[in-house]
């Protein structure tokens, strides 16, 4: 199985590129790129700037031997999500963010549910739901336009419709397309007492595309490095392999320089890439 990481150089392609070679050293194959995850950024500026952009990030990802194996799609903090003037704003942002993907390369974007009443919030559950249905249908059809398949995300919020693995699951069986899939966010699983193990083993090799592994203590969603939480990693990596998971193993984590000095800041992601490669097997 592949490893991956995040990576988000929006502010500094530069710093960015240079980063790619030490993934690479660290022995981290593949790219979650999340540069397109805020809706105001220079990847939504005018379209011959952002072909440039993706031109080069494209190019610097290929000289480093490595691979983008999925974006993250558009969506906003705290959520604004609550009119249909704000949700087709973004949707042509998540419309240009598959295109984008597709311009990298790149098969999968991963993407969060709608949520129009809020972040941990749902007191009109139907309408929730046919809001993301119609939304969802509609983007599902750009998607197959672009050639990449949409990967929606479980979530940590409990309150939500769409949140546990096996809704996200349900959802996507609604929208019935070989262009909506899933993807299975280990600390989301376990801020909603769900078992990641047992969330691959129910989502199976058909459905599940990609991975968003972190940790945390069960309560709040601090993306934490597998090992220094909850969730038994040993059993979610068994899990992995009896699907025949064939994505990639992805962290949406990485090891924060504070409070380290620089050698034992190198000695840590080392550390962490070996603790990855061995969970991926």
């Amino acid at each position: 199985m592949r490893t991956g990481i995040e990576w988000n150089p929006e502010n500094d392609l530069d710093a960015g590129f240079r980063q790619l070679d030490e993934f690479r050293r660290s022995g981290y194959d593949c790219i979650d790129f999340q540069c397109f995850c805020h809706t105001e950024n220079m990847f939504f500026g005018a379209e011959p700037e952002v072909s440039r952009l993706l031109g080069a990030v494209k190019k610097a990802v290929s000289d480093a031997g490595m691979q983008i194996s999925q974006t993250h799609g558009p969506w906003r903090w705290p959520p604004r999500d609550a009119t249909k003037q704000d949700r087709d704003e973004r949707f042509e942002k998540m419309a240009r963010s598959l295109y984008g993907t597709a311009a990298l390369g790149c098969k999968n974007m991963v993407i969060h549910p709608i949520m129009p009443f809020g972040d941990n919030q749902n007191p009109h559950p139907d309408e929730f739901m046919e809001i993301n249905l119609e939304f969802f249908g509609r983007l599902t059809e750009e998607a197959e336009k672009a050639g990449v398949v949409i990967n929606f995300e479980n979530m940590p919020m409990p309150a939500l419709t769409l949140a546990t693995p096996y809704q996200i699951l349900d959802f996507a069986k609604r929208i019935n397309s070989p262009y909506f899939r899933v993807c299975l966010d280990t600390g989301h699983c376990a801020v909603t007492k769900n078992d990641p193990a047992d969330a691959v083993r129910a989502i199976g090799k058909e459905y599940l595309y990609t991975l968003h592994v972190h940790d945390n203590d069960g309560r709040g969603d601090f993306h934490w490095l597998p090992g220094t939480g909850v969730i038994n990693w040993e059993e979610f990596s068994k899990a992995l392999r009896e699907i025949e998971f064939e994505g990639v193993f992805s962290l949406e984590t990485n090891v924060k320089p504070d409070g380290l000095t620089p050698e034992e800041y190198e000695a840590k992601k080392r550390e962490l890439a070996a603790t990855v490669k061995k969970l991926a097997g």
